[in-house]
């Protein structure tokens, strides 16, 4: 295939089922490039995903350490300056005399990423993880990258993250039926003794049987639009319990969830639009 040309798009899976307002998600593996330059690997999935400025993007920067408004106003300015660049409006929730409100009234919402226990002890103690969950499943776009892919799991088990600080609870926003571990690798440095990040996810495995584990590599993201879930990138790797690890690219079919709660035959391939972004 040509240097810079997308692969071909495969025809979007219709849900039967599926109500008119479904759950649009762009779940990002990491934000800066191998170059350190910030979300311009990902600059035109997320143009094609939120389609057309016409309202503000509300920012979430709760993943940021220690949690002081100089950190989250830092955090801010500096996710604020790469959506300017794609063209969107951005305003951080810290900002907010109500954040509920503000929440409740966005356009589309964006969760960073950072130290996820920070993260979730952060929703919960503002009282928004209801709120926000309640507003994606209702048609608000949603964008997270590392921290702010893994709370859009059912829990933040399958984070890389030191937990310094103790949220209510490991339960997070629930808006995909499988768990992700963000910045996934295979590099397993020469006489390191500890676990491979493989090792790792397995162990989650032996006491989560049931729980399917997406393990997205840097430069990976995945869309979700209902119970269709999109790989683009660099590929991922899929874990589930008793089964050989199965590697996930853009071309391959792969069974990840379904309106019931159970999992059925998707498709993943290039993440291009198949549905527009709804703006307010």
């Amino acid at each position: 295939m040509p240097k810079g040309r997308r692969p071909p798009r495969a025809p979007a899976r219709k849900v039967a089922g599926a109500s008119a307002e479904i759950s649009q998600l762009l779940l990002l593996s990491n934000s800066r490039a191998a170059d350190g330059t910030y979300l311009t690997w990902a600059r035109g999935e997320i143009q094609a995903f939120l389609g057309a400025p016409r309202s503000r993007v509300l920012f979430i920067p709760y993943a940021a350490v220690p949690g002081t408004r100089d950190a989250y106003d830092a955090y801010g300015q500096r996710v604020r300056a790469a959506f300017d660049d794609m063209g969107y409006h951005l305003v951080s929730v810290h900002e907010a005399a109500d954040p509920v409100q503000a929440v409740r009234a966005a356009a589309a919402l964006v969760i960073g990423g950072g130290n996820t226990f920070h993260l979730l002890t952060r929703l919960y103690a503002a009282g928004l993880l209801e709120v926000i969950a309640e507003c994606v499943r209702s048609g608000t776009p949603y964008i997270g990258w590392s921290a702010g892919s893994v709370v859009a799991c059912p829990t933040i088990s399958t984070t890389n993250d030191m937990p310094i600080i103790a949220p209510p609870s490991l339960r997070a926003l629930g808006l995909v039926q499988f768990q992700i571990n963000a910045h996934y690798t295979d590099v397993h440095p020469l006489g390191h003794q500890g676990e491979t990040r493989a090792e790792r996810i397995a162990e989650f495995l032996r006491l989560q049987p049931a729980v399917t584990v997406v393990g997205l590599r840097e430069g990976s993201l995945l869309h979700v639009a209902g119970s269709e879930v999109r790989l683009w990138g660099t590929g991922a790797r899929i874990f589930r319990a008793g089964e050989p690890v199965a590697e996930w690219t853009q071309h391959a079919g792969v069974r990840l969830q379904s309106p019931s709660g159970q999992l059925s035959e998707g498709r993943a391939h290039n993440c291009e639009r198949s549905s527009k972004a709804r703006f307010s």
